[in-house]
């Protein structure tokens, strides 16, 4: 067996389970029924499948040269994703707009009430 078959084979799994975890997500994305299991959804399985998509193409394309660019598209999505998630994830709460029977412990209602006098949760 070459080199090249298994950078191949590799890249082959890492791209049919990167592809499954971005296919799980939207999967999710569809079928959780309220905003903060979509959100979990939509940002946990995303980056993992981004993640190895990446890593399929860095072993497929051959080019040293190409890896800090995927790295740095991975580095953006670490950090561009999760504060997103974050700022839907207070807006929702703010709005109203979530399943409250959903929640576990709800460690930002004293913040909410304290800064916006909202005394309804």
């Amino acid at each position: 067996m070459s080199w090249h078959t298994v950078v191949d084979a590799v890249a082959l799994v890492c791209m049919v389970v990167g592809a499954f975890m971005s296919l799980a997500a939207a999967v999710g994305l569809v079928r959780f029924p309220d905003l903060l299991s979509r959100m979990h959804a939509g940002t946990k399985p995303q980056v993992f499948g981004l993640l190895l998509l990446l890593t399929a193409l860095a072993l497929e394309s051959g080019e040293p040269r190409m890896i800090p660019l995927l790295v740095l598209a991975w580095i953006f999505q670490l950090l561009t994703v999760p504060v997103s998630a974050h700022m839907v994830g207070r807006a929702a709460y703010r709005s109203k707009h979530l399943h409250e029977e959903n929640l576990v412990a709800d460690e930002l209602r004293d913040v909410v009430a304290r800064a916006g006098g909202d005394d309804s949760r």
